[in-house]
């Protein structure tokens, strides 16, 4: 069964007639503009600088390329100023004659006295970020798109000695927050009220539980795109995705390395190598590698990872350019996750914080995750840019698993043991068109485009020797006295003799998802581009199948998109949003019926402003999002093993959003969110007939009512203790609640204070991090509630006190 693409096609066709016909619909000749080039002393382009044209109080930021157009201009003489806080304030005058476009380069020159400053804390000011990056296509800035996008940088992702995508970035965007799974792999974020899916450089790489959590040395910067932005790129979940953008080559001779070691015999280093293969330029290259070493704070269980990124853009001319990049990360691990069993209660006191319910006789598991991108990039003017990419995912996971069958009041537990073996492979198609042009005074910002892709899983989840216990071949393992050492002999043996492919039919988890979309969005500047009216569109028509016809199911569904951003002055905006979004589902239900799609409706409204010209950005945002065909975990599992999952029916998510980050003051840098979310299940669905199970007016499961994330970091940039810094912050989460059958918060608040001490001097940086200062063994990121009296509590708590220590050096 193939998907029918005439629909497609037409529209395809139409958008793009609709793009090539708008400027022959302006019909009136371009009036005068000045093209500005801003490059540092080095020579190289000066991007997301901030310019202003003093006679007409207009400004704007230069993109990526350090260029910016002043366009609408009448003849006369202007003055350009740029500003860029570590270099000398530049003006330069320009005669604009009637029908011009002049073309004006900048050079900028770092103060004699800012000069140490800026080698020394050469990333100050990167916690604000106010442009997202190309691979979601925008070209307004952060501070006029109407929707709430928050940007975590390299710069913050090193402060806070991350490692990877699991490793509390969560932090650092309002409402944020992560449930805990298989940690040694993948991430689980969730926002405004339902897990949020992983893009990687904007294709949509969710799938199963993955993706594989990426590794920091591969990270650019994470993008969190709250509510729905399927017209953006692929379809997104209601309440948003988050974008990992990898590292590309820049065209700079920027070398690092970074050596680590902290608690739980953790060591690790990380290099990242750029520069030009050429001496003509046209050769471009990224190398970023990383090894790590990393016991986690429950006994035996440990995580070997090796990542390997390197990248080679060619610049065929000034306009056009190709870049191939691959990233290979392998990991060998011992435990899926760090659970905590109990009969009695969450968070038992009787069972240890490095409590390891598995054993060291268990076959490590492996995963092997490989990915390849090729980019193409062309310029046709200044106005108008083509973007075309395509990726292939191949993801692999072999292994074992135990899990226990039943908990006695005395905390004995009789484990089984399950094979884990998985394989993924995605395919990605995307080409975009991006413009701009004028139909008398109003602008036009135009994007429009093809996606397609598809991706297909395999899983291998089955019980091994059900015939015989674990506790008949090794004592009767006890939460409260555990001990370990299963003769390796008398395990069970996994069964590889045929591909993962083939087992997955028989196992039950095969799963396929096709789909291709069109899109087309029109943002409409009015007086002065002051007033912006975006209107958009989405038509995807996807097919999900499994591995019986139950699950086959053809899904076609057009999702329209209205914002209204207005600028009340320079700095900021008010905006209003209405959008609309569709997920297609894999799998079936308990009674053998394939999942319906995920649906959802937002409506919200903010602010936006920048301070201390533009240092530090503010955002406050409410809203609404109604989302139809959430599904969640019953806990129960069929009789191959396979998780049975239900559909909610509609859930209403209301909340409010803050956040704050940016400089305050040279050298004091901070991010602060608070969010307030109110989800509940809004509507029954339709599987639920039993009045004893009804679940309206029930907490969305994994939901936190209230979070609230600090992080300061503060540098002396002057006197004795220059290059000293200290940082530190908290994360708060109350009033949560897991589970379909709850109306009141029923695990505990969660509250953690990190803090550290770094020092900078010139090419070199030390920083030390002590995370759970205050040593709190009750953080749960993750916990479950018995469904029966039969039942036990699963949860996870977070790692003891600890630490981490980096050495980095720049070259």
């Amino acid at each position: 069964m193939r998907i029918k693409l005439k629909n497609i096609t037409f529209l395809a066709a139409a958008c793009i007639a609709f793009v090539c016909a708008l400027p022959a619909m302006a019909g009136v000749e371009p009036l005068s503009a000045i093209k500005v080039k801003v490059v540092t002393n080095d020579g190289s382009p000066a991007g997301f600088v901030t310019l202003q044209l003093k006679e007409k109080n207009r400004g704007g930021m230069t993109n990526e390329k350090g260029e910016y157009v002043f366009r609408k201009l009448n003849a006369g003489r202007y003055t350009v100023q740029v500003y860029l806080i570590g270099y000398n304030k530049v003006e330069q005058e320009v005669d604009l004659k009637d029908d011009e476009i002049q073309s004006i380069s900048i050079q900028l020159e770092a103060t004699h006295a800012e000069l140490q400053e800026v080698v020394v804390n050469g990333e100050r000011n990167k916690y604000k970020v106010d442009q997202v990056s190309g691979s979601l296509r925008l070209q307004t800035p952060i501070l006029e798109v109407p929707q709430n996008i928050q940007v975590v940088s390299s710069t913050v992702l090193a402060d806070q000695q991350v490692f990877d995508i699991v490793d509390g970035i969560t932090r650092n965007v309002s409402g944020a927050t992560r449930t805990g799974h298989w940690d040694n792999q993948y991430a689980n974020i969730r926002m405004r009220g339902s897990k949020i899916p992983a893009f990687r450089n904007g294709m949509n790489i969710e799938q199963s539980w993955g993706p594989t959590a990426e590794d920091v040395s591969m990270i650019e910067r994470i993008e969190f795109v709250k509510g729905p932005a399927g017209f953006m790129l692929a379809a997104g979940e209601p309440g948003g995705f988050y974008n990992v953008v990898t590292k590309k080559p820049t065209g700079q001779t920027r070398n690092a390395v970074n050596l680590s070691m902290g608690s739980f015999n953790t060591y690790r280093a990380a290099f990242d190598f750029d520069g030009k293969l050429s001496k003509d330029g046209k050769w471009l290259y990224r190398l970023n590698l990383a090894g790590q070493q990393k016991d986690f704070y429950t006994k035996y269980n440990y995580n070997k990872r090796v990542v390997v990124a390197p990248s080679v853009k060619y610049l065929l001319d000034e306009k056009t350019s190709f870049t191939l990049e691959y990233t290979y990360q392998a990991s060998k691990y011992l435990g899926n996750g760090n659970y905590t069993f109990s009969k009695r209660k969450l968070l038992d006191e009787g069972i240890a914080n490095d409590f390891f319910y598995q054993d060291p006789a268990l076959e490590p598991s492996t995963l092997k995750d490989h990915s390849v991108y090729v980019y193409f990039d062309h310029e046709f003017s200044d106005k108008w840019k083509a973007h075309a990419q395509v990726a292939y995912f191949n993801f692999a996971m072999e292994g074992s698993s135990m899990w226990p069958s039943k908990i006695e009041e005395n905390g004995n537990m009789f484990r089984y043991v399950s094979q884990g073996d998985e394989a993924g492979e995605n395919r990605f198609g995307q080409f975009s068109l991006t413009g701009e042009e004028y139909t008398g005074a109003v602008r036009h910002r135009i994007l429009a485009g093809v996606d397609m892709g598809v991706k297909k899983f395999w899983g291998d989840f089955r019980t091994l020797r059900n015939d015989v216990r674990l506790d008949s071949i090794a004592p009767i393992f006890n939460v409260y006295n555990p001990r370990y050492g299963i003769p390796v002999d008398s395990m069970p043996m996994l069964d590889r003799s045929r591909s993962v492919r083939q087992r997955a039919a028989t196992s039950g988890y095969l799963f396929s998802t096709s789909y291709a979309s069109v899109y087309i969005q029109d943002e409409l500047g009015f007086f002065d581009n002051n007033l912006r009216l975006s209107l958009a569109g989405r038509f995807t028509q996807a097919m999900t199948t499994g591995r019986d016809k139950a699950a086959d199911k053809v899904d076609k569904v057009f999702s329209p998109r209205v914002g209204l951003s207005y600028s009340i002055d320079k700095n900021t905006s008010v905006y209003a949003l209405y959008d609309q979004s569709f997920v297609p589902l894999a799998g079936v239900d308990s009674s053998g019926n394939a999942f319906d799609p995920v649906k959802g409706n937002d409506i919200e409204f903010g602010v936006k402003r920048d301070w201390f010209k533009g240092r530090l950005s503010t955002s406050a945002t409410v809203y609404q999002i109604k989302r139809v065909n959430n599904t969640t975990n019953t806990g129960l599992t069929d009789s191959r093993g396979q998780a049975v999952l239900i559909q909610l029916g509609e859930t209403t998510t209301k909340g409010v959003e803050i956040d704050i980050n940016g400089e305050i003051t040279p050298g004091l840098n901070v991010t602060l969110n608070y969010a307030l979310t109110d989800s509940k299940i809004s509507r029954e669905s339709p599987t639920i007939t039993d009045e004893a199970k009804k679940t309206v007016g029930n907490i969305t499961p994994n939901t936190a009512k209230h979070v609230t994330n600090a992080w300061v970091n503060y540098h002396m940039v002057k006197g004795p203790l220059k290059g000293f810094g200290v940082s530190g912050g908290f994360q708060w989460q109350a009033e949560r609640a897991v589970g379909t059958n709850t109306r009141v918060s029923n695990i505990p608040n969660y509250f953690r204070v990190d803090g550290g001490l770094n020092y900078q001097s010139g090419k070199y940086t030390i920083g030390l991090l002590v995370n759970n200062l205050l040593d709190d063994r009750k953080l749960l990121t993750q916990a479950t509630l018995p469904a029966s009296v039969s039942g036990y509590y699963t949860y996870i708590v977070e790692a003891r006190r600890n630490f981490r220590m980096t050495f980095g050096y720049r070259f």
